[in-house]
């Protein structure tokens, strides 16, 4: 019940403000247009014109996103990220409709190709808008972090839940339905952020150079290194698996399974919980010395699982093999990550996961290309065979250097162990914990020191690896720390000055830990954000018992 607690406190706080609560139930909105329009649009499409129609909306979809994202996510650097998020939900809804209008009247399908690419060019602007908006809209940073971690329950649901509910519509009254549906939903989310325009931004006067010109240079950086050329490219491989599969749920359903159009939003939702069980089992990659052979047995495993498929389709099978897919792909992502994380310079690795990210347009757009052409060659055996196959092949091709980066790279195992004692951050997915590790500088302390002293800002959090510190308010004892404790945390969290001192009782030797990395780390994940708030509350609760 304490779990459930937590999370109904979560919520509270998230709700309580008027403006962060239409934030977030507009969000809501958005992501179950963004994951339920997908499926609807494959389906309509593939029925209508076949595996080559498929293939084409998601082109005409994602070559335009691919090449106009990086400036439109830029909008709301430089206008209110609130009228930006505004414009999205409204293009994202007037583009919905008229293509649910479309379908209904049966206009032609060139009119669902030329409507297509403004919903998906829609799609990628909030992101960016509602990280910028966030900050301006919340009082405390205990909602911001209620914010982020509601925001990141949603993401996860809308993978799995989405398509389901999106079948269900089809099923019911075909696509247009579902997507006359999605296109209400986004209407709504657009009326919920009117009164919210958010603060003008401030320009950056130290900024050289245009966009254009940064992106430029960051790719040249990154094209030069290369171990980070060759794990970017190996990462950026997944996301042709995704977009091959969002051919796949509408031709295993309709034309192999005989499931019917709804069957491909239930295909989907069998992937999306194989990758949220791989994202729960990728916690044991931390602090895993060597990654190379679980990052290859990934995508090995979900290349075998298509092959299955491909020799034995059938209804309960595929939810299983897709199942199974999710799991490896997810794993493959996680381990990917961390390698890149250890190989990658500091100075750049903002740049190389920026242009990962870029990348991921580019990858659907060339499985969702790839699928079509197999199948109008030999057919859907023949598609699941040759995605399966290139999966084998780029991992074949790139084997010995991702032995040797792997072999190269550095791995903070004392600092991650630390981190993993601490119940604030053993929550942390296997990549933040990394580069948490990677972030600690350590620091060492005679008895006596005073490491916090009451009344002072916050600018970082301590980790305790050894020794023991003494926590005193107003002059009185309160408590003493220890290894797999840390102190710092109430000012952080709740952005007031420190309300303790700290000083070693013996020689003890701690990791110091910037605000903004602890903040970012805790904020981005639910689990450890509610962990922070049971200690932060705890603390508080035993001095207030001290005081009276």
């Amino acid at each position: 019940m304490q779990g459930l607690g937590s999370i109904i406190a979560v919520f509270r706080t998230a709700f309580r403000n008027r403006d962060l609560r239409r934030l977030q139930l507009a969000w809501a909105g958005f992501n179950s247009a963004e994951w339920g329009i997908w499926i609807a649009l494959v389906v309509y499409v593939y029925t209508r014109g076949g595996a080559v129609a498929a293939g084409g909306i998601a082109l005409v979809q994602l070559i335009p996103a691919a090449l106009l994202a990086p400036f439109l996510g830029a909008l709301a650097d430089r206008y209110r990220p609130g009228r930006i998020l505004l414009a999205a939900y409204s293009i994202l809804a007037a583009g919905l409709a008229a293509i649910a209008l479309a379908m209904t009247v049966g206009a032609p399908i060139w009119v669902i190709f030329a409507l297509a690419p403004i919903v998906n060019l829609a799609i990628t602007v909030p992101r960016p808008a509602q990280s910028a908006l966030l900050p301006s809209v919340v009082r405390t940073p205990t909602e911001l972090t209620a914010a982020y971690v509601v925001g990141g329950w949603m993401d996860s649901l809308a993978v799995m839940v989405a398509p389901a509910v999106a079948g269900v519509l089809i099923a019911v009254g075909g696509p247009q339905l579902a997507v006359a549906a999605l296109a209400g939903i986004a209407l709504a989310a657009a009326l919920l952020v009117v009164a919210t325009p958010g603060t003008q931004p401030i320009a950056d006067p130290g900024a050289s150079g245009g966009l254009a010109t940064n992106v430029r240079r960051g790719v040249g950086v990154i094209w030069r290194n290369r171990p980070v050329r060759t794990l970017t490219g190996v990462l950026g491989l997944q996301f042709v698996l995704v977009g091959a599969l969002d051919m796949f749920y509408a031709v295993l359903a309709i034309s192999v399974l005989g499931m019917g159009e709804s069957g491909a939003g239930y295909l989907n939702s069998a992937f999306g919980a194989g990758s949220l069980l791989g994202a729960a089992l990728a916690t044991a990659l931390v602090a895993r010395k060597r990654l190379a052979p679980t990052l290859m047995l990934a995508i090995v495993t979900a290349s075998l699982a298509l092959l299955i498929l491909a020799v034995q389709p059938s209804v309960a099978g595929a939810f299983l093999v897709l199942a199974l897919v999710g799991v490896g792909r997810m794993t493959f992502d996680v381990t990917g990550r961390i390698l890149l994380q250890r190989a990658a310079p500091a100075a750049i690795l903002a740049q190389v996961f920026a242009l990962l990210e870029s990348l991921m347009n580019a990858g659907l757009a060339i499985g969702s290309l790839f699928v079509p052409i197999l199948m109008e060659v030999s057919g859907i055996q023949a598609a699941l065979v040759g995605v399966a196959a290139l999966l084998l092949l780029a991992v074949a091709m790139t084997a010995r250097q991702l032995w040797a980066i792997d072999a190269a790279a550095t791995v903070p195992q004392v600092e991650i162990r630390l981190l993993k004692s601490i119940p604030v951050f053993a929550p942390l997915p296997a990549p933040q914990l990394e580069g948490l590790a990677r972030a600690l500088q350590p620091l060492s302390v005679d008895p006596g020191t005073v490491v916090i002293r009451e009344g002072d800002s916050g600018d970082c959090y301590y980790a305790i690896a050894d020794g023991e510190l003494v926590v005193a308010e107003g002059g009185r004892e309160v408590n003493r720390v220890r290894r797999g404790e840390g102190v710092g945390e109430i000012a952080l969290i709740r952005d007031t000055p420190r309300t303790a001192t700290v000083t070693a009782a013996t020689h003890a030797q701690l990791y110091v830990l910037d605000k903004e990395s602890f903040l970012t780390a805790i904020t981005g994940h639910a689990t450890a954000a509610r962990e922070c708030e049971r200690l932060v509350g705890e603390h508080l609760s035993r001095s207030a018992g001290i005081a009276r």
